[in-house]
């Protein structure tokens, strides 16, 4: 089994996977529009640009995303995407890269459990976990 957190957004789901892309070095590997889909005659003139489904693969696992209906989105609570790396300047490097004009819940640095945590809302409203190992 494997568990993919899937995001939603609310009109931004192609930018905030194409900057996912660059800052977590992964791949976008399908992306589609409800315009592009079999469906799309049947959708109101306002979904046809709006990201009906993405994947981005990124290491051994993946983020999927899409938009959601103009009257269905709802901001994420609860959860955060949490992120863990070996090497602590790249997860500083990315800890940065997605608090950037976003904002910073706790800020990166070390603690009892972790070479570097931080914890942050990006600029799209996905609440991320960075986590770095400590060193043996």
């Amino acid at each position: 089994m494997q568990i993919n957190p899937y995001l939603t957004f609310d009109g931004k789901c192609r930018e905030a996977f194409e900057f996912y892309e660059k800052v977590l070095e992964g791949k976008i590997s399908f992306i589609t529009t409800f315009g592009e889909s079999p469906v799309a005659a049947e959708m109101p003139s306002e979904y046809q640009n709006l990201v009906m489904h993405a994947t981005l693969n990124i290491g051994d696992g993946c983020l999927m995303g899409s938009d959601a209906p103009p009257d269905r989105f709802e901001q994420p609570q609860g959860i955060h995407v949490s992120l863990h790396f070996k090497d602590v300047a790249q997860g500083e490097r990315v800890f940065k890269a997605l608090s950037e004009s976003g904002q910073i819940q706790m800020p990166f640095q070390p603690t009892f459990w972790a070479a570097g945590f931080g914890m942050c809302v990006d600029r799209f409203g996905i609440p991320w976990m960075v986590n770095c190992e400590q060193s043996e």
